[in-house]
C-alpha cells in the first residue's frame, strides 16, 4: 500500500455538536441565522467544511489538516457557548412573534418591543450601509411566552377606535359651530338692511320741525 493510498483510506477529521434548538426560539429563520453566524466566524476557506443537518452541526476536514481542524473546532465550540445570547435580527423577530414589519417598527418606536441596540451592515448591491435595531433574545422569548403581540394588537385597535371617535366628535362640533354662525348671520340680516326713506322727508327737515 502506497502512502497516497494510506492517506485516502484514513478517516477524515470530524467533530459534531447538537444544534442549539432552544436558541432558535422555534424559528426556522432564526435557525438559519445561527448557522450563518457560526459559519461566518470560521476562516473563509473552512466555511464549506461546516454542515448543519438533522439537528446536528458537523465539522469535517481532510486528514492531514489537524492544526486547521483544531482551530476551527475551537471556533465553533466558542460560538456555540454564547449563541443563546446572539441578538435577534428584525426578520427573525418577525418570524418568532409572527408579526409584520409594520408592527415591529411601530412597537419598537413606542418602546413595547425593546431594542437592544443597532447594527450597521453593508448589504450587497446597495451603495449605503443599512442600520437596524436588534433585540435581546430573552426579551423576545418573554414577549412570545406572554403572547404580547395579541394584547398589543387589541390595544392598537382600541386606540384607533378612540381616535376615530374623537375626530368624529370634533367634526360634529365644527359643523354645529358653522351652522350657528350662519343662523346668526341670517337673524341679523333684517336689522342691517337699508331702511326705506319716507316721502316728503326733505321738506320735513327743511321746516326744521326736528330742531
Amino acid at each position: 500500500m502506497t502512502s497516497a493510498e494510506s492517506q485516502s483510506d484514513s478517516p477524515p477529521l470530524a467533530a459534531e455538536w447538537p444544534f442549539p434548538v432552544a436558541a432558535a426560539l422555534g424559528s426556522a429563520v432564526r435557525a438559519t441565522g445561527i448557522e450563518r453566524e457560526i459559519r461566518a466566524r470560521l476562516p473563509w476557506g473552512l466555511r464549506n467544511c461546516l454542515a448543519v443537518a438533522s439537528g446536528c452541526i458537523a465539522l469535517r476536514m481532510p486528514d492531514g489538516e489537524a492544526a486547521e481542524f483544531a482551530a476551527a473546532r475551537a471556533i465553533v465550540a466558542t460560538a456555540l457557548e454564547g449563541i443563546a445570547a446572539l441578538p435577534v435580527l428584525p426578520g427573525e423577530v418577525e418570524d418568532i412573534l409572527t408579526i409584520s414589519a409594520r408592527e415591529r417598527l411601530k412597537w419598537t418606536r413606542d418602546g413595547r418591543l425593546r431594542s437592544a441596540g443597532t447594527r450597521t451592515v453593508k448589504l450587497r448591491g446597495r451603495a449605503k450601509a443599512v442600520t437596524f435595531h436588534v433585540f435581546d433574545p430573552r426579551h423576545v422569548e418573554d414577549v412570545l411566552d406572554r403572547d404580547l403581540p395579541t394584547i398589543w394588537r387589541e390595544e392598537d385597535a382600541a386606540a384607533i377606535r378612540e381616535n376615530r371617535k374623537r375626530a368624529a366628535g370634533k367634526a360634529a362640533r365644527t359643523r354645529a359651530g358653522e351652522g350657528k354662525a350662519v343662523a346668526g348671520t341670517e337673524r341679523r340680516a333684517p336689522s342691517q338692511a337699508v331702511r326705506p326713506r319716507l316721502q316728503g322727508w326733505e321738506a320735513f327737515e327743511t321746516e326744521g320741525l326736528l330742531r
